[in-house]
């Protein structure tokens, strides 16, 4: 029989490619949407009008319209993604952080609970690397100690623990997977990676001047976020619940994802001076292309984020670094390549439309 899947957060980066490979598996797959006067749907607008891809309207501060959807959908899967997933806005509001991140999942678990899915329906729950904070010890994995270290991490952190109490408590198939980083073409551009990737670009195109960067020496573990769906699928077809890192074991700096992205447009960068006086030059002009801004460092910051992926790797068979980190930032690069590309070519297009009204060539 064909699978039934509900993903919240379907439009966002990892409910984009979620949905499409549980498509391709033959699921039937539900996504949650939140009623806005402005669509933010360009990631999943390929998928609408497919006959096993369905949108509901709903919300995870509200536990009625959950309840509403779970009831009629009656999946086998629930993935929660929705999230406020920005660590620089949930200093600036950690309540709606707290609300969604946290209670939010709360909801889900109920919503499973009270429509009797208790015992057919499995949970992934998207957790977060941020939950190991002022990390205690390198790299991080199931058992390393957590210690948040922004209101986005401790609103994530009761998202973890309660899926592990309903998971005791109920005896109920629900697993939290333990992302760090992962990237893709489809990041939201006020996340660093597509930040650098973009400017990368558009610095390349002439379409902006400078890039500014909050801390360059902290460190990550990143990934491919298609590459990351697949393990969120496989963490719910195990045969028993368990929570699982979803990292790539291996680690790169700011500074380094900096200098691959601009070197894959064809600028070579090289940097010097330390903290808020660091500054990317490019070598062939020696014009000061990156520089450090106080602006975009957190009150408290996590400086050493690095997984441990060999839980996953062994038990479900993920294979990590599918994608490696150099053909990621590349991807992401030739994407944001051809997006200013066709930036520049539409502000032409625009500019020769105003002169020929204005001389009266068209009307």
């Amino acid at each position: 029989m064909m699978k039934t899947a509900l993903i919240t957060g379907v439009t966002g980066q990892d409910g984009s490619f979620l949905a499409e490979f549980l498509l391709e598996k033959g699921y039937e797959v539900h996504g949650t949407i939140r009623r806005s006067s402005v669509d933010y749907r360009e990631r999943i607008a390929h998928l609408e009008g497919l006959p096993h891809f369905h949108l509901h309207y709903a919300d995870m501060g509200d536990s009625m319209s959950l309840l509403q959807v779970v009831g009629k959908v009656r999946p086998d899967e629930i993935y929660n993604l929705a999230a406020q997933s920005h660590v620089q806005v949930s200093f600036d509001s950690p309540e709606f952080t707290a609300d969604v991140d946290a209670t939010g999942v709360l909801r889900v678990l109920e919503a499973v609970r009270l429509c009797g899915l208790a015992a057919t329906c499995r949970i992934y729950q998207a957790s977060t690397s941020e939950l190991y904070g002022k990390v205690e010890e390198v790299p991080q994995n199931e058992n390393t100690p957590f210690h948040p270290y922004s209101p986005y991490a401790v609103a994530k952190l009761y998202g973890y623990w309660i899926v592990k109490e309903y998971r005791e408590a109920y005896g109920m198939f629900c697993c939290s997977g333990i992302l760090f980083n992962h990237e893709s073409e489809r990041r939201g551009e006020t996340f660093v990676t597509r930040k650098i990737t973009l400017a990368a670009a558009r610095i390349r195109q002439g379409k902006q001047e400078k890039l500014y960067l909050g801390n360059l020496s902290s460190l990550r573990d990143w990934g491919y976020a298609k590459d990351y769906v697949e393990c969120m699928w496989l963490i719910l077809q195990n045969d028993k619940p368990e929570d699982f890192v979803i990292a790539t074991g291996v680690q790169h700096s700011v500074r380094d994802f900096c200098r691959l992205a601009f070197h894959y447009v064809g600028i070579e960068l090289e940097f010097s001076g330390e903290g808020e006086n660091e500054k990317g030059v490019d070598k062939a002009t020696g014009k000061v292309l990156v520089e450090v801004s106080s602006d975009f460092y957190r009150p408290t910051d996590v400086v050493n984020l690095w997984g441990d992926p060999s839980k996953a790797r062994e038990q479900l068979g993920w294979n990590p670094v599918k994608t490696s980190f150099e053909q990621l930032v590349k991807i992401m690069v030739d994407a944001d390549m051809e997006k200013v590309a066709l930036e520049r070519a539409s502000d032409r297009i625009r500019t020769n439309l105003a002169e020929y009204l204005e001389k009266g060539i068209v009307k």
